[in-house]
């Protein structure tokens, strides 16, 4: 049975409501936070879907390169205002470079990204974005939009720090990250990746090990707030460095909680 969260796009993957969750005193709202894939290969009919959500704010957590490779088509209309960051210049994205440069396994995908969520949350792009959207949701001025290309570590990560700044159970908010093993149509996109991998790496990864690189484990997510905490101390301090302090997180809550 699909999740009532998932929205069921034909181009765009992985795409969600990360909202409605139950909090003390209260919920946080459904329909004002939502999280995705790029959306490079929207059909019209998933512009129309997108149109109805009427974003007030989208957050492109891609590198400029990526946002070249895959520029996001809008609908009609669209008004939203788009946070993006450009440090970083064109460079490659780390998982490009890792496909790249070493063989695909499940053992290798595992190492990557571990070691990738232990540095994402401090990378200075992201203290950036994640600063922005922060602020966005503390405006409250409607529906929120956070999307990287596979819409699933990036984005799961700072879908995960919301969660904490609204108090959301760290089981809801587990199973919301590990939501993108269904969300993004793993096993349905297995054979396609995997032929295109072949393609451009110039041999056959298992599907094992493609399975592993698409979707998320539990243990990555540890690992950035283990991340988080050796080097900030805790998530509300890290979050008062980028600016997103107690009087922000409040005001987050104010907007958000039902």
């Amino acid at each position: 049975m699909t999740d009532p969260r998932i929205l069921p796009l034909e181009g765009v993957e992985n795409f969600r409501d990360y909202g409605g969750y139950a909090v003390g005193g209260g919920r946080v709202a459904s329909g004002q936070l939502f999280r995705a894939a790029h959306q490079a290969r929207a059909t019209p009919a998933d512009l129309q879907i997108m149109a109805a959500l009427k974003l007030a704010t989208l957050v492109d957590l891609r590198r400029p390169r990526e946002r070249d490779n895959d520029p996001s088509l809008r609908h009609e209309g669209f008004a939203a205002q788009v946070i993006q960051c450009d440090l970083g210049d064109h460079a490659e994205a780390p998982h490009v470079a890792f496909l790249r440069e070493t063989d695909l396994t499940p053992e290798s995908a595992r190492a990557f990204f571990l070691d990738y969520y232990d540095k994402a949350p401090f990378e200075p792009r992201h203290l950036e974005l994640f600063g922005r959207y922060f602020a966005a949701l503390a405006a409250g001025d409607g529906p929120v939009l956070i999307h990287c290309t596979a819409g699933k570590d990036r984005t799961g990560l700072l879908a995960a720090l919301t969660h904490q700044v609204l108090g959301v159970h760290a089981d809801d908010a587990r199973a919301d990250y590990l939501l993108t093993n269904v969300a993004a149509r793993v096993e349905q996109r297995l054979p396609m990746i995997t032929e295109a991998l072949e393609k451009s790496l110039g041999k056959r990864p298992s599907a094992t090990a493609v399975r592993a690189f698409l979707g998320v484990d539990a243990s990555y997510l540890d690992a950035a707030f283990a991340s988080i905490t050796s080097r900030s101390g805790s998530v509300e301090a890290y979050l008062d460095g980028i600016g997103a302090d107690a009087a922000t997180r409040e005001a987050i809550r104010a907007h958000l909680i039902v």
